[in-house]
């Protein structure tokens, strides 16, 4: 089988992975696919980071602005729209960039793993949700600890969607999320990836540039997207997203616009570490430096190169 190439380029928020996806797909003919969870949200533009069109520079993107805030989506709707639309950009004869920051969605998809099976049941998460309200969420996460510890090692205990969701698959189906993903493995990927990551050399300066991205956010109306994005009558999954959450006490009355944005800026800096390890555990990340001059002309070289290999080995095969 002939596998169909991807770009694939992630790393942590405020990485410049946007910018670095844009100029890669001018120069290689590309299009992009985004790989970031909340920015499928059409209300959710400012606190996403969303592209603006003068950003994309004329570079078609897809799986933007897709759904409402009040429609919940899943990673299993993701592997099906994103390989929608990689099989749409390769018909047209143009090499598909997965660029984003949310590592399971974007594991999800290149693995190939199955979430058909993984049925949701709206009782059952609904006595889960229940449980939480009265035992608390560390309750919950101890729970997942016993059942199945090798997912409770990859969440984040405050990650409370994730923990519901992991104890979900096992009541439901008997089975740990770590042995249905297992099981997932065993089927083929249809994709040969080449994954460049964005890091910094000094953690400092991501940091400095989330504190001043949500300011500049701030700027572009950010409390007014959260004051809309509430009075939409917003579904769980999006209720998760980082940006307007951390402004509700302000937007209630309860505290000051000042320091929400302190702890808006403090959880995505956290967010930001979550995904520098989640994106580490992977051996076949090229690891590019995102404060470094010649960023662009490292990873232009990297996909040269695999592009090459892939065609070499084509004419192989023949």
């Amino acid at each position: 089988m002939n596998k169909i190439r991807i770009i694939v380029i992630a790393g942590p928020t405020a990485s410049g992975k946007t910018a670095l996806g844009v100029e890669l797909a001018k120069r290689f003919n590309g299009e992009i696919v985004s790989g970031d969870s909340m920015q499928i949200y059409r209300e959710l533009s400012v606190s996403t980071a969303k592209p603006t069109a003068l950003e994309m520079q004329g570079v078609p993107h897809h799986l933007l602005n897709i759904r409402s805030v009040r429609q919940s989506y899943s990673v299993a709707d993701f592997v099906q729209d994103a390989g929608a639309a990689i099989q749409q950009i390769v018909a047209g004869g143009r090499l598909p960039f997965l660029v984003g920051g949310t590592g399971l969605y974007i594991d999800a998809l290149i693995q190939n793993l199955d979430f058909s099976q993984q049925n949701r049941d709206e009782n059952l998460r609904r006595r889960l949700a229940e449980q939480a309200q009265i035992h608390g969420e560390a309750y919950m996460y101890a729970q997942l600890q016993k059942i199945d510890p090798q997912s409770a090692a990859q969440i984040h205990p405050h990650n409370h969607k994730r923990v519901l969701r992991a104890l979900e698959m096992y009541y439901a189906t008997g089975q740990t999320k770590t042995r249905q993903m297992e099981q997932s493995r065993l089927n083929q990927s249809p994709y040969r990836p080449l994954y460049i990551g964005l890091r910094f050399s000094d953690r400092q300066a991501l940091y400095d540039r989330i504190n001043r991205r949500v300011e500049q956010m701030l700027q572009n109306g950010l409390v007014e997207e959260a004051r809309m994005f509430y009075t939409s009558d917003p579904c769980a999954t999006a209720l998760g997203a980082i940006g307007c959450k951390e402004l509700k006490p302000y937007l209630d009355g309860s505290d000051t616009l000042e320091h929400c944005v302190q702890v808006l800026q403090m959880q995505t800096r956290r967010y930001a570490k979550r995904q520098i390890t989640w994106f580490s555990r992977n051996p076949q990340m090229h690891w590019l430096s995102a404060d470094m001059p010649d960023t662009t002309e490292r990873a232009a070289e990297l996909i040269r190169q695999f592009l090459q290999e892939d065609t070499e080995h084509e004419k192989q095969s023949l």
